[in-house]
């Protein structure tokens, strides 16, 4: 017996642990120089007493390790230490438990203790240990984590840019609310789930943000987002996307969107965090101002009393077909036609009436055009056909039934008047050493002859004059 006591003296004496020992009738037998450091109170103030609750409490009450001389160990220690006390699950019989001790040094003190029963050779408890351990500066370190992921939440809840966060599980665990309001999800329906799709998609499939916890390469974007995704220039690991969301709000939104891995202090992959900006203001105005561009570029190149493309566009489009004609060996042919008599018409009825005829051999000719033709409102009473692949013979038969349709055309310029107008065609072929002039000036002269032979016919002129 005595070799366990000076055995046991040893240990406790010796361990940097600050530790105490009572005995079966809660008298401290042992008081270790750490534990005078720890509480401030000396072992010659102690041993030989039941006073080991004055280095704890300010009345008396009995310790952890009072209590593991008691009958009803269990509730007696969950009463004294309600909610803070547990069954080690290392040691049996050994209860662990971590509290707030205020008057404790200058602030107070965090400390862990455990208190263990000491039992004789048969069994019996005979006395009991209790060790304790100063942990104000891991609950310091934990506070401040608590205190500063408070703050980032605040942060990302409050931020205007819709964010959610997953964790390395996948599971979403902040859903802030201007990403409620985007998506029409509410936060309380997915955090703690693996449901971040659904505010996105109609069926289950990854997001960017689970991408970005997968350890995605461009391949495995690719594979999701064809096409819509590129590798951020910013930060690298870094994911930006833009796509169409058809059920956001009523009419469905276009939103930019980024996901970014959250690594822990190691530089390991913890999360990710993924952002979404409604860029359909930004689209509408882009499309406005495409569809504004466009319409004004039609503008410039139409003929806004016929509809047909205008002389500079001509002069545009004629270059390119005749250096295909040349550079491919294809035919390529030219129609200029002239109204009859378009002079009379307008003195004599009006320039209203006139333009009423001009719109009506625009309309002949659109009607008589192949999808690559080409037509164009030359000048006054000039229009010009483009005739690509095709050769002087078919060219011919094309005019002569523009010729024939308009004439076949009623104006009625007057009351119970009706007119019938014609029109003179003059058809150019491409040949070797053509340019645009040269091209245009032989269907002019072949009009010029239309003219001559009593209008209302076709001339073709296809040889190239020195």
């Amino acid at each position: 017996m005595i070799e366990h006591r000076l055995s046991l003296s040893q240990i406790v004496e010796g361990s940097p642990v600050a530790s105490f020992v009572i005995d079966c009738n809660h008298q401290v037998t042992h008081w270790n120089q750490a534990c005078e450091v720890f509480t401030g109170k000396k072992a010659f103030e102690m041993i030989g007493t039941s006073n080991q609750w004055q280095a704890f409490y300010s009345e008396p009450r009995p310790v952890l390790a009072d209590l593991m001389l008691e009958d009803a160990l269990e509730q007696k220690v969950k009463a004294f230490y309600p909610g803070k006390v547990a069954v080690s699950s290392n040691n049996q019989g050994v209860f662990e438990a971590e509290d707030f001790f205020a008057h404790m040094g200058e602030n107070g003190r965090w400390i862990y203790f455990t208190a263990t029963p000491i039992r004789d050779d048969c069994g019996k408890v005979v006395g009991a240990m209790e060790t304790l351990q100063d942990v104000t500066r891991r609950h310091a370190v934990e506070a401040a984590l608590q205190a500063s992921e408070a703050f980032l939440a605040q942060i990302v809840d409050g931020s205007s840019v819709a964010t959610f966060v997953i964790d390395r599980d996948h599971t979403v665990t902040h859903w802030n609310r201007a990403c409620e309001a985007l998506t029409g999800l509410a936060a309380s329906d997915v955090i703690g789930t693996h449901e971040q799709w659904r505010a996105f998609y109609p069926s289950e499939r990854p997001v960017m943000a689970d991408l970005i916890m997968n350890g995605a390469m461009a391949d495995d974007v690719e594979q999701f987002y064809h096409g819509k995704f590129r590798p951020s220039r910013l930060i690298e690991g870094v994911f930006e996307a833009e796509d169409f969301f058809a059920h956001f709000g009523t009419e469905g939104k276009w939103v930019f969107f980024t996901a970014a891995p959250l690594r822990d202090l190691d530089g390991k992959v913890v999360g990710a965090i993924e952002t979404l900006q409604d860029m359909n203001e930004r689209r509408l105005a882009e499309e406005a101002l495409k569809a504004s561009e466009a319409r004004y570029r039609d503008l410039s190149i139409t003929d806004g009393m016929t509809g047909l493309f205008n002389s500079r566009h001509f002069y545009e489009s004629i270059e390119k077909e005749i250096e295909r004609a040349r550079r491919y060996g294809r035919p390529l042919t030219l129609l200029l036609m002239d109204i009859d008599n378009f002079k009379k018409v307008n003195d004599q009825y009006g320039h209203l009436e006139g333009d009423k005829v001009l719109q009506s051999l625009a309309m002949v000719i659109r009607g008589c055009l192949r999808e690559m033709d080409s037509a164009y409102r030359y000048g006054g009473e000039e229009f010009i056909v483009v005739l690509p692949e095709t050769r002087s013979d078919d060219a011919i038969n094309v005019a002569e039934r523009l010729r024939q349709r308009f004439e076949d055309q009623i104006q009625r310029p007057a009351p119970g008047l009706v007119l019938h107008c014609t029109v003179s065609i003059g058809v150019s072929q491409f040949v070797t050493g053509d340019d645009a002039k040269s091209l245009v000036k032989r269907a002019d002269d072949g009009t010029y002859q239309a003219k001559h032979q009593g209008k209302n016919c076709v001339v073709l002129l296809d040889t190239l004059k020195g």
